[in-house]
């Protein structure tokens, strides 16, 4: 009897984890445990003294060239003494691995484990210090580019909406929402013209889920799988959606959102187009990240449902 094809894998953690000790030399103690499956499928290896963090990269999600851009954007921010979770090479010097999967090729790195709490309710003083940290990588990626996706209109607004037709009627009224706003946003953009020094390297999904929180004002800041060239805006914008919906009490937003601003503007400055913007970047992101769970159905089929798109469409409105 052959072996019956599959489209996605979860790796085994006992194998995974005797694969990643022979290629760092690790301690044969070390364990690993498959910690969440998702977009990509990230593990915990452990020994008596360290912790680090292996992504296996779904297959066919990034290219090996993708990857490398993203490790080389870590190493530059790494080597500028940012506290980010950055890539660490084997006993041989290669920061990716090739895996031969059931489904095809996929590709592993190690990173440095985050130390800290994911803190969802913060409080002023981490605000403050997640815009100095963003801000201190936007100084570094300003007007810089890597060879990954750009951020623009196509790509943020009207490419979800053709992935998300594969799914919804577009007689929806939130498809029509959806496309209604993705005009109006692109034109938003056009207007409020940016300078090349307020475009460059974007991570692109910096919210409490993807930083570690020590004494409130130690930030690190990990998963950069999304990183690509854009407006240095939508980083902003971003975070402070997701802060807008974390904290039911508006008063209290609108005063972690001022720290969160303070913290950013004490590094570096912020126009008045870009504050202009802030709405519509944050909204512009939620619109492609209802693409991307669209286009991975293998993931978001256990959520994603017409009364999912209203909710969500219902958060961008707000």
């Amino acid at each position: 009897m052959t072996t019956f094809p599959v489209t996605a894998s979860t790796l085994s953690e006992t194998e995974l984890g005797n694969f990643i000790k022979e290629k760092y030399d690790l301690n044969e103690n070390s364990e690993c445990k498959l910690f969440r499956t998702g977009v990509n499928h990230t593990y915990f290896l452990t020994d008596t003294k360290t912790k680090f963090v292996v992504r296996v990269y779904c297959y066919e999600w990034r290219t090996k060239s993708e990857i490398r851009e993203e490790l080389e954007l870590l190493k530059l921010l790494q080597s500028n003494n940012l506290s980010i979770s950055f890539p660490i090479p084997d006993k041989d010097g290669n920061f990716i691995q090739e895996i031969n999967a059931p489904e095809g090729l996929r590709y592993a790195v190690v990173f440095t484990f985050a130390e800290g709490e994911k803190m969802r309710f913060m409080t002023n003083e981490t605000c403050f210090a997640i815009g100095s940290i963003m801000a201190e990588i936007h100084n570094i990626t300003a007007t810089k580019k890597i060879d990954r996706v750009n951020y623009n209109s196509d790509i943020l607004l009207n490419k979800p909406y053709d992935y998300l037709t594969s799914y919804f009627s577009e007689d929806l009224d939130e498809m029509k929402y959806l496309k209604e706003i993705g005009n109006k946003i692109s034109r938003n953009f056009g207007k409020n013209t940016l300078s090349e020094n307020q475009k460059g390297i974007v991570h692109l999904d910096i919210w409490y889920d993807n930083l570690s929180v020590n004494n409130e004002k130690k930030i690190t800041i990990f998963d950069f799988d999304n990183c690509g060239n854009g407006s240095l805006i939508l980083d902003i914008g971003y975070f402070c959606k997701q802060l807008f919906f974390i904290e039911s009490d508006k008063q209290i937003y609108e005063s972690k959102v001022e720290s969160f601003l303070n913290g950013y503007r004490k590094k570096r400055n912020l126009s008045d187009n870009e504050l202009n913007l802030i709405p519509d970047a944050g909204a512009s992101i939620f619109a492609f990240y209802l693409g991307v769970q669209a286009q991975r159905f293998d993931w978001s089929n256990i959520f994603f449902t017409e009364n999912y798109l209203k909710m969500f469409v219902g958060r961008i409105k707000n």
